[in-house]
């Protein structure tokens, strides 16, 4: 029954590692300053419109995400824990038209240097469904290459 348990909470959290080729400090940076945020935020063909951001623990932050087709999806969260530059923590529901919020997850990207490299571990939980979670896990991960593809050219122009 636990390793069951076990499985079935596996099932509800989503986590992606990246090895990004760019210095920690840097990575941490594009994180934690909306004028970078803008420029990587949200998965393939997304544009981010708004990103409001009180970058410190307990600070709230309030961006959106644009489709191709124009579509805004607004998320919201709070701060919980930052440590510069190895870990961020902060709370991600949806908000809807109306302001009511979705479930609510929480979000840790947690970053080591390896040299001039920046090991990305990102972890997300807990997701109401399988589906909820593989839903999230295909934009994360086309973020993260969007992320990749911003910051490593800024890395090199150092």
């Amino acid at each position: 029954m636990v390793a069951a348990l076990a499985a079935k909470d596996k099932d509800r959290e989503l986590t992606i590692e990246r090895i990004v080729d760019a210095p920690v400090g840097l990575v941490f940076k594009v994180w934690s300053q909306p004028e970078h945020i803008v420029r990587w935020w949200g998965p393939k063909d997304f544009t981010c419109p708004s990103c409001e951001m009180d970058f410190r623990e307990g600070g709230a932050y309030r961006s959106s995400i644009r489709s191709p087709d124009g579509e805004d999806a607004w998320m919201v969260g709070h701060y919980n824990e930052i440590v510069e530059p190895e870990r961020i923590v902060f709370t991600f529901a949806w908000e809807d038209a109306d302001g009511m919020r979705g479930p609510q997850t929480l979000v840790s990207v947690t970053l080591n240097a390896q040299g001039e490299q920046t090991k990305l571990v990102f972890h997300q939980a807990p997701f109401d469904s399988v589906e909820d979670r593989d839903s999230h896990q295909n934009g994360w991960t086309e973020c993260m290459e969007r992320l990749e593809a911003y910051v490593e050219p800024l890395g090199h122009a150092h």
